[in-house]
């Protein structure tokens, strides 16, 4: 075969393998071969050196630790938070998670990126080949049942392509539905929420064009509106509201010299024996909005933080590892 061409790789992107009749995206799931992960790695080296991502987890006794020692090892874990602008904290995230931890997270991702379009300008779901090889799950009541009892770490974004594609001084804001599902999961199966915030996105570039300005062009709206009706729905009720019915459109952004990503991953909170009670909706509203105001917390910790990290500018970075070598640790502020 010719070289660099690997056939398990491709069986698995276009999801040949499958143990039944139907694929079954839980539990069809191939994990990484070491050749995978390591082209992962290679592929992913130059956000990993641009933003060098800062890992911070707390324990269950409150501590704040750099890394990520307060997630739990044993299933099933949910990890809540907010999805930054383009999406572009997801990959550091599960790779350091693998790293770290040898871990899988499996993300709970737009059905976009698992389904064919059927019109439009979108773009063949081949670019998403990295998000299903590494365990991307298209997001659904059913796929996140699955996960919790085969006891993964999933990872849910309930913003979702909402805050993805969020619009001119939306950075860091939360647009959650008002569905209460993953609460309710939670406790059915007794997984463990962690809530998480992360930054960075207005250290790689801001939004300068957004959907509103691009509404307002004859040929962009047009292009919006039939990507729009073309492209998989994340919910097929009315439900989700925006979240779920977000117009697909690319916003026009203004780079900026790299500066630094920051998760933080909240203390775990238990859900075991809560079920009964959490089928009442007054109760897991409360848990709801008890986690959202988490994630909230966090980002707002980090912001605050992030002042005092004598290495958020990348030329500070790069200084350091070059002084010290190019796969030390570069330190942070004081936790």
């Amino acid at each position: 075969m010719e070289g660099g061409v690997d056939l398990i790789t491709i069986i698995k992107g276009v999801r040949f393998y499958r143990r039944a009749k139907y694929l079954n995206h839980v539990l069809d799931y191939i994990p990484l071969t070491s050749l995978e992960y390591k082209r992962q790695l290679n592929h992913s080296v130059w956000v990993d050196s641009t933003t060098c991502p800062v890992m911070i987890s707390t324990l269950e006794d409150g501590k704040i630790v750099r890394g990520l020692a307060g997630i739990p090892y044993e299933g099933p874990v949910l990890l809540v938070g907010y999805h930054m602008l383009l999406g572009m904290d997801i990959i550091p995230l599960v790779l350091h998670f693998m790293d770290e931890r040898n871990t899988i997270l499996r993300p709970l991702a737009h059905p976009m990126m698992f389904k064919r379009p059927t019109g439009g300008n979108l773009p063949d779901i081949s670019i998403y080949d990295i998000m299903r090889l590494m365990g991307g799950v298209p997001v659904s009541s059913t796929n996140l049942y699955k996960l919790m009892s085969s006891k993964s770490h999933i990872l849910l974004y309930p913003g979702g392509m909402r805050e993805v594609l969020h619009r001119k001084g939306e950075e860091y804001k939360l647009f959650w539905p008002k569905q209460t599902e993953f609460v309710r999961a939670a406790a059915r199966f007794g997984a463990k929420i962690i809530p998480f915030g992360v930054i960075g996105e207005d250290n790689i570039g801001q939004v300068v064009i957004d959907y509103n300005d691009l509404m307002k062009i004859p040929y962009f709206r047009n292009q919006i509106v039939e990507n729009t009706k073309h492209n998989a729905k994340a919910r097929t009720d009315d439900t989700g509201g925006e979240v779920a019915n977000q117009p697909l459109h690319v916003p026009g952004i203004l780079p900026k010299l790299p500066g630094r990503f920051y998760y933080l991953f909240g203390k775990p909170i238990e859900t075991e024996g809560w079920y009964q009670e959490l089928r009442e909706k007054e109760k897991a509203r409360e848990l709801y909005l008890h986690v959202k105001s988490e994630v909230e917390s966090n980002i707002a910790y980090l912001k605050e933080k992030r002042k005092s990290d004598p290495y958020r500018n990348i030329l500070a970075r790069l200084l350091y590892q070059a002084t010290h070598g190019f796969t030390s640790e570069v330190p942070t502020f004081e936790l």
